[in-house]
């Protein structure tokens, strides 16, 4: 018999420096309930507007290290003309960069696994010098044989 499967949950992660990281494991880790679904997906809303969440490469961290050089170079600190500034030189650039990766994701989940490539993982742009812990909700949608 398949059944309908919903299952939605708040997930923290811990604080963590400025810049990209991989956070693949920690998702899956809070979601043991993804291994009961056959055929689904996962929406992982970020419930902040000074990090982002993208898919990307999972193996080499200089990917990461090169993202936070072009996002930082792109949107610079200190720019004279930005008004919201209240919270240092760090913030109105943390939420440019936010809006401009984005803040969800919906990934497939095949037979109880999340369905990303070989070199694919969940990476959390963390954009402020002192972003402390971020909170995702996860919602699974799916068939499940259970």
């Amino acid at each position: 018999m398949i059944n309908n499967y919903w299952h939605s949950e708040k997930i923290t992660l811990s604080p963590r420096p400025r810049g990209f990281h991989l956070v693949t494991d920690d998702i899956i880790s809070a979601l043991p309930q993804i291994r009961q679904i056959n055929v689904g997906l996962l929406h992982l809303m970020l419930q902040h507007t000074s990090a982002s969440l993208t898919v990307n490469e999972n193996a080499d961290p200089s990917v990461r290290k090169d993202l936070e050089s072009f996002f930082n170079h792109t949107v610079k600190e200190d720019t004279s003309y930005f008004i919201h500034t209240y919270e240092g030189a760090d913030d109105m650039p943390a939420h440019i960069k936010s809006s401009l990766m984005g803040c969800q994701l919906t990934l497939p989940i095949q037979q109880g696994k999340l369905a990303l490539g070989t070199w694919q993982g969940i990476i959390l742009g963390e954009h402020r010098n002192h972003g402390g812990s971020r909170a995702i909700i996860a919602t699974l949608q799916g068939q499940s044989d259970l």
